[in-house]
């Protein structure tokens, strides 16, 4: 018989595609999601439906919703969860902490045979993460930026000579330090998961994914991150808006790789009860990320580049040779997740049942 597996927040971009993914190699799949109306409107998304998959709308919030989604299930990928950088700060951890926390309690409690949870956290978790002084090659962890700072431009994390210094790549084994209630909330959900899957002997991943880029990143939602601004930006001939001077560097991912990263922790004991970056290899500047997605529409649309968000880390690019160690790693770039978005996204522009709201297109 086919073994169960539960995809929390499987109507997402990074649920469904993992849920294609393991269908093909013949596990049954049943998507326990709540449909929140800021992503799907409400309503099963059109690449879940009729795919043989077992929708269940539900709360991971709630007991019940999560006693009944665990039945027969033999592994558990956790990936609902609340984003963005919003003020409500108490929701970040009721969805993604307590949740977390919850799947344990009803996994030891009903002692359900569950083989491994494998659970989706982010590079937020890291902040600004580490820096090295280029005058002495010290090593320090940089404070949040003040607003004072942004609002005079000055962008670059500064080491104790008030130079710019370099950032280094996030490793999984480094002091993390979040700068918003999102990352709070992911790493707090780690260390639950980690100390309940020990304690109860329940095998347990962490993906600390970077920015996860490719089709079916819903127009709908704000936290979808440059790739839907940009594109969406562009085919409507409106400006591209880049924050602070468009050099910060980011580590972008397209969803073909991390879903053959999620598939490689299932199976691999070697991977249980670690943490993995789940990254693209290198660092670009959104800059030049906008430029490519400018390049790709072959869009009119200025370039500008103005502003800045509060909480946004100056550099993100996350080291990935302990998930290469188990024969992974990024196949794909930028090019091909802003051409397979833009070939979506115009397929998803006809489907009136989405009811998209008339000011992206």
């Amino acid at each position: 018989m086919k073994k169960q597996i539960l995809i929390t927040g499987g109507a997402g971009f990074i649920g469904s595609h993992t849920a294609d993914a393991l269908t093909k190699k013949g596990y049954r799949i049943r998507i326990l999601d709540n449909l929140l109306s800021a992503v799907h409107n409400n309503t099963w998304p059109e690449y879940v439906r009729g795919r043989g998959y077992e929708l269940i709308k539900g709360d991971v919030r709630k007991k019940k919703d999560w006693v009944r989604a665990l039945r027969g299930v033999s592994y558990v990928y956790h990936f609902a969860a609340y984003q963005d950088q919003r003020p409500d700060f108490s929701v970040f951890f009721t969805t993604n902490t307590v949740s977390t926390a919850l799947l344990y309690e009803i996994i030891v409690e009903k002692k359900l045979p569950i083989k491994k949870v494998i659970l989706a956290s982010s590079q937020f978790v890291y902040g600004d993460g580490m820096y090295r002084c280029a005058h002495t090659g010290e090593t320090f962890f940089p404070e949040l930026r003040s607003v004072h700072a942004l609002q005079k431009k000055s962008w670059e994390i500064l080491c104790s000579h008030k130079a710019p210094a370099m950032p280094i790549p996030f490793r999984e084994d480094q002091r993390v330090t979040p700068t918003n209630s999102y990352g709070l909330s992911k790493h707090a959900l780690e260390e639950a998961a980690l100390r309940l899957g020990k304690t109860y002997g329940i095998p347990t991943v962490l993906m600390r994914y970077s920015i996860v880029q490719g089709p079916r990143q819903s127009p709908r939602n704000l936290y979808s991150g440059a790739l839907r601004i940009f594109c969406v930006q562009a085919l409507t001939g409106k400006p591209i808006t880049v924050y602070e001077d468009g050099k910060q560097k980011r580590d972008f991912v397209n969803i073909e790789d991390v879903v053959a990263a999620n598939i490689v922790v299932l199976n691999n004991p070697k991977a249980d009860f670690k943490v993995f970056n789940v990254g693209g290899g290198r660092g670009i500047l959104v800059l030049d990320f906008a430029k490519l997605v400018k390049k790709i529409t072959d869009s009119a649309s200025p370039i500008i580049v103005s502003g800045f968000r509060r909480t946004d880390t100056r550099h993100a690019i996350s080291n990935i040779s302990k998930l290469e160690k188990l024969h992974w790693k990024p196949r794909f770039g930028p090019e091909k997740s802003i051409r397979d978005y833009i070939d979506w996204l115009r397929t998803f522009k006809t489907k009136k049942s989405f009811h998209i709201p008339k000011t992206f297109f």
